[in-house]
């Protein structure tokens, strides 16, 4: 079986059982800080599991992209060596929250090996964990599995999702690649994972642990179960490694071909086939190579396919090409490889390049530092150096270390990474973080979408950090209430000002408002009275200040999906700032906006903004949002119940819709217009535009209206005229530079040739070195060529004195270039001064900034000059 038709086999079996086939999950973990990449197929149910969320199905089946090649999952160091090691993976699961569990979990796996994929029982060998005698009944007694090929363990079968919450045992399921294989059965003395290779796990989660390390019986017992596709694919291939499966084979031989290397057992093929995966897909899923975070990340796993490309003996750019080959492979499955193919390519490409340079020069370092290297282990502090200096990323020194059988000091390689991290915290300002403060049940009601002013009641106050019952006139606190309408800074659009007050007179300042866990937190100062918890409160927003960040706010969405228009689909949202003065949009593209696509952007936005259509909210389920083609952050979690914002007109129905929990206008005319004020770059692939809206777009057109003006006063023409008058100013500017040019070369050429008879006989030859005022560069190069002419055979040194530096040319006849250069000459002459300069060794320039060592100079070259001929 193809490793397509597993997948598919996998699935429609699970369909068929009553579970829902749920899509792969992003690569980008929503809303999960514990999680660098998504590494398993529960991740994205986990908030299901821990009871924090409701979907409305309970049986799931899924095939997840996985990525392990960060944080605390990460293979890649391995990948290239092992047979099964990857960066990138799929993930086959099936899942229960609070419906079936251990029964129905190994019949359903059970069934599926050795009806639907006809695995022979004899090459299967089951696992349980020591204390679960059910699951051990139910393999042994109702699945008829021999206790030769079962075995029971102890910490390898126990699973769970952290120090404390849900966890429980877990049974496996290996398949015995045969007696030719060297290895033992799990838990034996010589089980080395290679002859017996595990390729199911049933996760049983029947306990919640308590920081007490206590184990207490869930009252829904779930289950969570992955198999990883490319394992089952060998087996069903008949093959022993993953890179021998069809999918592989056929990056392989892309990959081969490309490089243009024969064997195929190459490992620097195997690193490359397996990088263009997780490569494509992180980019499809929206990460761009950075130099932080999962960038970091994907600019590692680039750089290393590419190093491995220039160990073949490659040099060119090469890895953007696979692309290609893999959509072939997997495009079916997954759409968005093909979609985003131009912009996965250009983004690869683009990296490669950048990467060149720091690739030659990093190597050039790396094998200077190891032609010295006494003994053979690499310091940690060169290892940190070429990482943190010059970009090159430390697992490709551990690939070259490996290969020369040489060792790093990571101990002083961590040493220097936790100076600079050290560093790095001081130099950093952070928001207080509450989470750990507050001890609050319940949560804080948002009346925000409707109005500006409501009743609420203090149900906490933070101080110092410490939760406190009251405030003081002129104290620094945080306040949190039953119920606000102050919007909370979220998803780019910063937090509400305003005031808070009580009957009693006191006044509380609203500086900032925030969102901690389920609870807003009010930021500020008590200006005046007491103010202590249980006390009512009137909330008021600031209400301009609410409505010109909405007139931002609402701008930002127009303005995305303006971009999507004009530069693309590939667009994506990569973080926005929206606040009353301006509006921030961070996105993904992989070159500067030209200015006609920003003027085409800005005009689209305002043609939307004339329109004066309405704008729309409504909640929906998740699946029903994004069936309308609603567009989500790719980092952020949604719950199945969103908020879906709808506005502008096409043909085919809202300009934009996005899910957004932010604030908004009624109408899009009511943001009046924008203007796009920047466009700039901010990361590899990534492109910042800034704008303002309403009245401060306006402030914009009346400075613009006066300078504009003042110019016309300047130049003594009516506003239509300016650019016809300043074309004729530029044209007579041109002209009378040029007559000053040839005026200065007349003034220094001294009427003809009267300077030629200031040289001197030196060594036989002649010298001319003079100063000549009133010239520049250009003039003093004509005059050179003039008096080289004039010498026939001789050196020229001219000297420009001006107000401030000295110009310098510098020239030497054919017949003496070969015993003196004028580049050489220019050097002495220009560092006397204190420039610098160079040429050929014909003609030279420069120049120096002290102007009162010109004299001396002068009167040195003679015996440079003289010194120089007769070496």
């Amino acid at each position: 079986m193809k490793s397509a038709q597993i997948r598919d086999a996998f699935l429609n079996y699970f369909a068929g059982q009553d579970h829902t086939v749920v899509p792969s999950s992003s690569l980008v973990p929503g809303n999960d800080p514990t999680l660098l990449f998504t590494n398993a197929g529960m991740v994205q149910f986990k908030e299901t599991f821990l009871g924090q969320e409701k979907r409305s199905y309970n049986r799931a089946t899924s095939s997840q992209r996985c990525v392990r090649a960060g944080g605390k999952h990460n293979d890649l160091e391995n990948v290239g060596y092992t047979a099964r090691h990857h960066t990138f993976f799929e993930m086959l699961g099936n899942f229960s929250f609070g419906d079936y569990f251990k029964r129905e979990a190994i019949r359903f796996a059970w069934e599926f090996l050795t009806k639907t994929l006809n695995l022979p029982e004899e090459r299967l060998w089951v696992t349980v964990h020591v204390s679960d005698d059910e699951a051990a009944d139910i393999w042994l007694k109702e699945m008829g599995v021999s206790a030769e090929r079962f075995s029971r363990l102890d910490e390898d079968n126990f699973w769970q999702m952290g120090d404390t919450g849900p966890c429980g045992p877990s049974s496996e399921i290996f398949y015995d690649h045969g007696a030719d294989v060297p290895g033992g059965p799990p838990g034996s003395e010589n089980d080395d994972l290679d002859r017996y290779i595990e390729i199911w796990n049933l996760v049983f989660m029947q306990y919640e642990r308590t920081a007490d390390g206590e184990l207490h019986s869930l009252p829904k017992p779930s289950v969570d179960t992955g198999m990883g596709l490319e394992r089952i694919a060998a087996v069903m291939q008949g093959v022993h490694s993953n890179y021998e499966i069809d999918l592989f084979q056929a990056l392989l031989k892309a990959t081969a071909e490309v490089v243009g290397c024969s064997n195929l057992e190459e490992k620097s093929l195997r690193v490359i086939a397996d990088h263009i995966r997780s490569c494509s897909f992180l980019i499809a899923d929206g990460v761009m190579p950075s130099n932080e975070g999962r960038g970091f990340v994907l600019r590692r796993i680039v750089r290393r396919a590419v190093r491995h490309g220039h160990k073949l003996g490659h040099q060119e750019v090469f890895f953007y090409k696979l692309v290609e080959a893999l959509a072939e492979q997997m495009g079916d499955a997954y759409p968005e490889l093909r979609e985003k193919q131009q912009v996965i390519e250009q983004a690869l490409r683009k990296e490669e390049e950048q990467f060149a340079k720091t690739l030659d020069k990093g190597m050039a370092l790396l094998e200077e530092a190891l032609d010295s290297l006494e003994g053979s282990e690499i310091p940690g502090e060169l290892v940190f150096t070429l990482h943190d200096t010059y970009g090159f990323p430390t697992d490709l020194t551990q690939d070259i270390a490996r290969e020369r059988d040489l060792s790093l000091d990571m101990a002083g390689y961590e040493a220097a990474m936790e100076a600079q991290r050290q560093r790095a915290r001081a130099a950093g300002k952070f928001k207080q973080d509450y989470t750990d403060i507050l001890e609050l049940d319940g949560a804080t009601e948002f009346l925000g979408y409707s109005t500006t002013e409501a009743e609420g009641k203090v149900v906490a106050i933070v101080k110092n950090g410490e939760q406190v019952e009251r405030l003081e006139k002129g104290e620094d606190g945080a306040i949190v209430m039953d119920c606000t309408p102050f919007y909370a800074e979220s998803g780019g659009q910063v937090g509400d000002s305003g005031y808070l007050s009580t009957g009693g007179g006191a006044r509380f300042e609203v500086r900032d408002c925030t969102k901690q866990g389920a609870h807003y937190m009010h930021s500020g100062k008590l200006l005046q009275g007491r103010l202590a918890v249980g006390e009512a409160l009137a909330a008021g927003v600031s209400a301009d200040v609410r409505q010109s960040t909405a007139l931002n706010h609402s701008a930002t969405h127009l303005l995305h999906a303006a971009l999507r228009k004009v530069l693309g689909e590939h667009v994506t949202q990569k973080g926005s700032l929206v606040d009353s003065e301006r509006l921030r949009f961070d996105f993904s593209h992989p070159e500067a906006v030209t200015a006609k696509q920003l003027h085409a952007i800005e005009s689209l936005v305002n043609s939307q903004i004339r329109a004066n259509s309405p704008v729309e909210t409504h909640e929906t389920d998740i699946d029903s949002a994004k069936s309308m083609g609603a567009m989500a952050l790719f980092d952020e979690k949604y719950g199945d119940t969103v908020r879906v914002l709808s506005m502008g007109k096409t043909d085919g129905g809202a300009f934009s819709v996005e899910l957004c929990g932010g604030i908004h206008v009624k109408r899009t005319g009511d943001i009046g217009l924008i203007r796009i004020v920047g466009e700039s770059g901010i990361a590899s692939g990534q492109r910042r535009i800034e704008a303002v809206t309403g009245a401060h777009a306006l402030s914009l057109f009346d400075q613009a209206q006066q300078r504009l003006e003042h110019v016309s006063a300047l130049l003594k023409a009516r506003p239509e005229l300016l650019a016809d008058k300043v074309e004729q100013l530029l044209l007579n500017n041109r002209k009378l530079e040029k007559e000053i040019a040839q005026l200065k070369a007349k003034l220094a050429s001294g009427a003809g040739g009267d300077l030629s008879a200031r040289a001197v006989e030196i060594a036989g030859f002649k010298l001319l070195a003079i100063s000549i005022e009133d010239a520049d560069a250009k003039s003093l190069r004509d005059l050179a060529d003039q008096m080289k002419n004039k010498l026939g055979s001789g050196v020229v040194l001219l000297a420009a004195p001006g107000d401030e530096k000295v110009a310098l040319v510098a020239a030497v006849t054919k017949d003496l270039t070969d015993r003196l250069s004028a580049g050489d000459l220019m050097r002495f002459a220009a560092g006397k001064l204190g420039g610098k300069g160079g040429g050929r060794s014909d003609m030279a320039q420069g120049g120096g900034a002290d102007v009162s060592a010109l004299a001396a100079m002068l009167q040195e070259v003679p015996a440079w000059v003289e010194q120089s001929l007769s070496q």
